[in-house]
């Protein structure tokens, strides 16, 4: 492995295999010719790694485009910068204009007990996770065998909320018995007040996250249920936990009857594997189930590793949406899972994955003159196909769409109705579309036509238990960073934020004035505006 940064033309465009996939884009491959979508080609076009299978005949690839998206692998040195960012490497910065300057070892947090021969700082990183891990062992252990605590909330917002909320549905047919979570993100008062009417604080614990622990909207409502607590005779800081940068106001131990560390190099939606939701998933599902998410997301950390693209299912993955985006042109992402466990899934990769992205500078500052990050979005079929399919089979604009699949339930309950189970008309579902999507139909009526050469993939696996989950988590953070990596974008700062952020809190003043008396500073086009919320 390199020891040093690697180092690229600042824009992909210069690569040589972007002019011969921009040639073989004129052309694509139609899946609606009679014989396309032959079973050698979806044969042929599967890749399988760990516990997932990946089926892509039904995008619109050829072996030349593979094989180009390979090569543009190789000049993006993918592989190399996947390496030197589970290495330990400062990866998160921009060149020459003040930026972070971080280290990106989410990857750390989860191997602290598997990684045969981590880097220097991934094994500094790792260390560090494993005594907040033993520490959240024991704290575990005091709580079993009480009833002392049944119900956890959990207050964090973006990262701190989305990642650990989704993995928490997903599971909840591993959650031990009278344990249960809730979540408070928005700053909403409704969102508070819909979550502390029922529980009983007696009962409850309190995980506040913010790695600065400065987080307005958190901070807010961890007062809002401090004060709940209190009224209800509960002393707070025997109920609250902090998760948190060590050192920060939120590090405190008159306040939080424990607190777990967080490490600057986590970013926030990628922090759902470290104590973010290591806390939560712990108390709900056990400690060895939270281990067992830790170590299905290393394999899949291990096989982004691996320098065979067909076995290498994020670099895949990941080749093939910059295939859709930036050669065949289509603007969005559509990630649909056939599981209504994942309900919330799609909402945590959208964060993800246009949060990191979403960008329009390269990593010399310069703006980039090629389309980056699509728009993500997606909810669980089948409910879906009585609701947008309309629009991706016959509408104006060709959606992408990855759909995830499982080959088994989770209850291990089903029943036989009209000679199928639930899951068979699940499954039987989920392919009809793949397969509709990508050949289309002809007819004389044309309300009846469907244009196909709509591309789609289909991640499946087995079943959808913890080590499953950790690796999914895994397959989609590794894609989204291979991709940031070829477009040479920085995939782990969000500046985007923070401009709303600093706006809000000008704003803010002007309540605030309005209610003290005092004077704050002008804002013309916001007093306009709260004028007309005035008239209300």
């Amino acid at each position: 492995m390199a020891q040093s940064q690697t180092q690229i033309n600042s824009s992909y465009r210069h690569y040589r295999a972007v002019n011969i996939l921009k040639g073989l884009a004129a052309n694509p491959y139609d899946l609606t010719v009679e014989g396309s979508l032959s079973p050698e080609r979806i044969e042929r076009f599967s890749a399988h790694a760990g516990e997932f299978r990946l089926l892509f005949g039904t995008e619109r690839v050829t072996d030349d485009v593979l094989h180009a998206l390979r090569e543009l692998s190789h000049e993006a040195k993918l592989l190399e910068k996947m390496e030197a960012m589970q290495r330990g490497d400062v990866i998160n910065k921009i060149e020459e204009f003040p930026s972070e300057n971080r280290k990106v070892l989410h990857t750390a947090m989860r191997d602290f007990f598997l990684h045969p021969n981590p880097g220097k700082e991934a094994s500094k990183a790792a260390e560090a996770e494993k005594k907040e891990c033993e520490k959240l062992k024991d704290f575990m252990s005091a709580l079993e065998g009480k009833e002392t605590y049944t119900d956890l909330i959990q207050i964090g917002i973006g990262g701190s909320d989305l990642g650990p909320r989704a993995l928490y549905i997903a599971l909840k047919a591993f959650q031990k018995p009278n344990r249960n979570v809730h979540f408070i993100s928005n700053v909403d008062p409704d969102d508070a007040a819909a979550v502390l009417r029922n529980v009983d604080p007696k009962r409850t614990l309190v995980v506040v996250v913010s790695k600065s622990g400065s987080t307005l909207e958190t901070l807010t409502n961890e007062e809002i249920a401090r004060k709940y607590f209190e009224e209800a005779g509960c002393s707070s800081a025997k109920h609250f936990i902090s998760v948190t940068s060590k050192g920060s106001p939120m590090d405190n131990k008159e306040r939080y009857l424990a607190s777990f560390y967080m490490e600057d190099y986590i970013g926030g939606r990628y922090s759902a594997t470290s104590m973010v939701g290591g806390v939560m998933l712990a108390f709900a599902l056990g400690y060895d189930q939270f281990l067992n998410i830790l170590k299905g997301a290393h394999e899949m950390d291990r096989i982004a590793l691996n320098p065979n693209m067909m076995e290498n299912l994020p670099m895949l993955s990941a080749m093939l949406g910059i295939w859709n985006r930036n050669f065949l042109h289509h603007q969005t992402l559509a990630v649909l899972p056939y599981s209504q466990a994942l309900l919330r899934f799609p909402a945590h990769l959208q964060q993800c994955n246009m949060e990191s992205n979403g960008k329009r500078i390269d990593k010399e500052g310069h703006p980039v003159d090629f389309d980056t990050g699509p728009i993500v979005w997606g909810e669980p079929g089948t409910n879906g196909q009585h609701s947008f399919y309309q629009l991706i089979h016959q509408g104006t604009n060709v959606v992408p769409i990855e759909f995830i699949g499982f080959r088994e339930n989770q209850y291990g309950e089903d029943r036989n109705v009209q000679e199928t189970t639930s899951q068979e008309k699940l499954l039987s579902n989920l392919l009809a579309q793949s397969i509709a999507l990508a050949k289309g139909q002809r007819s004389d009526n044309p309300n009846k036509v469907f244009p196909g050469n709509r591309p789609n993939r289909i991640l499946l696996a087995k079943r959808l238990d913890p080590f499953t989950l950790g690796g999914l988590l895994s397959y989609y953070e590794n894609t989204i960073a291979f991709q940031g990596f070829c477009w040479n974008i920085n995939s782990f700062d969000q500046e985007g934020v923070q401009l709303g952020k600093v706006l809000a809190n000008k704003i803010l003043s002007q309540f605030s004035a309005k209610r003290t008396g005092k004077r704050a500073e002008r804002f013309p086009e916001a007093e306009a505006m709260l004028h007309q919320i005035d008239k209300l």
